[in-house]
């Protein structure tokens, strides 16, 4: 990967790239990821760009729909792994701490990548192996977060420290017990036992040391009080250093032992360290790139071009986004206007996001914008004034201009703020116009600054060089930062002299020494200007009329659709009232059936008038009962007992009447609707959204539905605030939250319905 030749740390601090770093490492979770972003540096290999920027936009668009990702911030644990590379070598208890928690963090950051191998394969691929489980384990088991040797390392631990306890209370106990016999006179105010040089004393006073006797280890300030160690504490002390030292050797065994456990692993453990630490910087990097709302551009397919650009170090403010937009045979946009303008702030920026892109970070610019692999960066901004080296500002900028000249070439960015500026305007105007000229035939992408109106016009005479300004209010004297390409731009400064009170006089004798040429050239450009501002107008007032003749046509699709689905509603539900019609006439037919063959069947039987006229009697009753409910519509060739009994009552050779249209069944008018207890809103418009919400509240409350989900999703909170606030406004809504972590979390709403 090989880096942009001509990329100074002078010319990197000029345009700010260290502040710029700073802000994208603002979001990484650890030191070590932050100053990883901190060291990034401008490449110029097309294919590692493309291949940085495309990781970095891939976990970015999965930020956007799940912001859970995290990296795991990791120690510095480079010193140590050096120091297990170099054989018989103990690692101190501190730095073994250190390591574990690396592992920690490696194992759940391998993991998170394993997770995201479908979703995300460009950064899953930053996934290592990390060692056994049981390392992690064995140093959890070992140390405490701060690097001490637990009781629990080992046995020989665990029976030193037990040794030192009971030596130490045996000797605490005898120097108690020899200060205790002590008379008051000897005895020092507030005695207690204390421990100096290593060694447990008692506190005498100085004209009772001959009677106690024993080694002075201290004295007090004034010397009035000794602290003595008796005679008959002195093997104890001995004793007890005897088990501190065999604890310690203990101490060494357990970190000597795993130091050896570790040092087989180390390129494993590095790796998994690596990983922890590159994942953070492209998180990131990722999490900028959602901040600004910045889209990776193609790199080195085209010349530049530049949509919605934002200077990184202003994004979050009130920033006019800006284009820039070069065609195959311009190299050089010469920008002019006033001052306070945002000319600098322009150029500043281009220099801020090509460096940025070549970084590995997606810059704050918008979609299908193109920036060149550029193998140099050079930038004169600023006074350059310098009284050490006998430099004045002209001197100054000439000496970097001449710089730029000798190493200048294709595939270089040359940003030169206010050039020619700083001498006598017309031989200022003479060697800018040179130096474009030549850095345009060596097609080296150059933006300039300037107030000289002799350069204004180079562009009408030069192939490659085109004109641009930042659009200012004429009206109000206040820039726009509006970039104009094709444009350049006038430079207002009688008009803000005259509205900063200058008198008019001085005014009118300044308007009078300005050359004709000059007030010409303004003149046309004010025309310009205000033509400009009228296409403009009229550009936003097109575009307004557009924007809302497709909201209409948008409004005139939701109801279309809408109509639509309630027209197949009616018609799935049409069709199971007729079939459920149907099935109930069919069942009164079978019944009626039954009960006219029941009726027959002992009319048949009958052996006398009486039993005759009974039968008839049922067969009637029988008709009636059924005739009600034959309702349903009748299959052809079938006849209704209404239509018998009426053939039966009337005479023979009468006319037929035509059958009374049948009625139908009980409840055949009042379709069931099919009632959901769950919607989704996921990409539908707000007015689409509300809708759709509104109705399935009025279908779940008509229903009598406990509660409702409604899906909007996690994005950008807009979706679920429209929700909300919906919800808060309905009263036969009881309550509302979010649901549980397991059923969609922040992206799912439970509503639950009043009584």
């Amino acid at each position: 990967m090989s880096a942009p030749r001509g990329v100074a740390s002078a010319a990197l601090e000029t345009l700010e790239f260290p502040a710029a770093l700073e802000r994208v490492a603002e979001h990484a979770a650890g030191p070590l990821g932050a100053a990883r972003v901190r060291s990034r540096r401008p490449v110029a290999d097309a294919d590692a760009i493309r291949a940085a920027l495309a990781q970095v936009a891939e976990l970015a668009a999965l930020l956007l729909r799940d912001d859970d990702i995290r990296a795991e911030p990791v120690p510095d644990i480079g010193p140590a792994l050096e120091l297990l590379a170099v054989p018989g070598s103990v690692l101190d208890g501190a730095a073994l701490a250190a390591l574990g928690r690396a592992l920690v963090a490696a194992r759940i950051v391998a993991a998170d990548l394993g997770r995201l191998a479908d979703q995300a394969p460009r950064t899953a691929a930053l996934r290592a192996a990390v060692p056994a489980r049981e390392l992690e384990t064995r140093l959890a088991q070992s140390l405490d977060p701060e690097g001490q040797v637990l009781d629990g390392a080992s046995h020989g631990v665990a029976r030193a420290r037990r040794a030192v306890r009971e030596a130490r209370q045996r000797l605490v106990q005898r120097l108690e017990s020899i200060l205790g016999a002590l008379d008051q006179a000897a005895r020092a105010p507030d005695a207690a036992v204390t421990v100096r040089g290593g060694r447990y004393v008692i506190p005498v006073r100085g004209t009772a040391w001959a009677r106690v006797g024993g080694i002075v280890h201290d004295e007090s300030a004034t010397g009035s009080t000794l602290f003595v160690e008796p005679p008959e504490a002195i093997g104890l002390g001995n004793a007890l250093r005897e088990h501190e030292a065999e604890e310690q050797r203990e101490v060494l065994q357990v970190l000597r032992d795993l130091t050896e456990l570790l040092r087989p692993v180390r390129e494993t453990v590095a790796a998994a360290w690596e990983m922890c630490v590159a994942f953070d910087d492209l998180c990131a990097r990722a999490r900028y790139a959602v901040l600004v709302n910045g889209f990776a551009p193609a790199i080195g397919t085209g010349p530049l071009e530049i949509h919605d650009g934002r200077h990184p170090l202003l994004v979050g403010g009130a920033v006019v986004p800006f284009d820039l937009a070069l065609a195959p045979d311009e190299f050089t946009v010469l920008v002019s206007g006033p001052n306070t303008g945002g000319k600098t702030v322009l150029i500043k920026a281009v220099g801020l996001l090509c460096l940025m892109a070549q970084s590995g970070i997606v810059p704050p610019i918008g979609p299908q914008s193109t920036l060149p692999v550029l193998d140099g960066v050079f930038a004169d901004i600023g006074d350059r004034q310098s009284i050490a080296a006998s430099l004045s500002t002209f001197s100054a900028h000439v000496a970097v201009l001449k710089d730029i000249l000798e190493r200048a070439g294709s595939g270089a960015l040359v940003l030169l703020d206010e050039i020619g500026s700083g001498t006598d305007p017309a031989e200022g105007a003479a060697l800018a116009a040179a130096a474009l000229k030549t850095l345009t035939r060596r097609r080296a992408i150059t933006l300039a600054t300037t107030h000289l109106g002799a350069l204004k016009l180079l562009a009408a005479e030069t192939v490659g060089i085109v004109n641009a300004s930042l659009q200012f209010d004429a009206e109000t004297l206040t820039p726009t930062f509006r970039l104009l390409k094709g444009v350049p731009g006038r430079s207002y400064g009688l008009a803000i002299a005259r509205r900063l009170g200058v008198a008019s006089e001085v005014l009118d004798i300044a308007e009078r020494a300005v050359p004709d040429r000059e007030r010409t050239l303004d003149a046309l450009l004010a025309t310009v200007e205000a033509r400009a501002q009228e296409l403009e107008a009229r550009e936003r007032e097109l575009a307004a009329q557009d924007e809302r003749l497709r909201e209409d046509a948008a409004r005139v699709d939701a109801r279309a659709d809408e109509v639509v689905a309630r027209e197949r509603d009616v018609k799935t539900r049409g069709q199971a009232l007729e079939s459920a019609a149907r099935e109930q006439a069919r069942g009164y037919l079978l019944e009626a059936r039954r009960k006219v063959e029941e009726a027959l069947g002992r009319a048949r039987a009958a052996v006398d008038e009486a039993t005759a006229r009974e039968a008839r009697r049922l067969v009637e009753k029988a008709i009636e009962e059924t005739a009600e409910d034959d309702s349903a519509a009748k299959p052809e060739g079938w006849v209704s007992l209404e239509d018998l009994r009426r053939q039966r009552q009337e005479p023979p050779g009468a006319p037929r009447r035509p059958p009374s249209p049948a009625r139908p069944p009980a409840g055949a008018g009042h379709p069931t609707a099919t009632v959901v207890t769950e919607i989704s809103l996921r990409g539908l418009r707000a007015d689409e959204a509300e809708a759709r919400l509104v109705k399935a509240l009025d279908d779940a409350v008509l229903a009598d539905l406990p509660y409702l989900r409604v899906i909007h999703g996690k994005g950008t909170g807009a979706l679920r605030q429209l929700v909300h606030d919906i919800l808060s406004a309905d009263t036969r809504v009881g309550r509302f939250g979010f649901a549980p972590p397991n059923q969609g979390g922040h992206g799912v709403t439970i509503v639950e319905f009043t009584a």
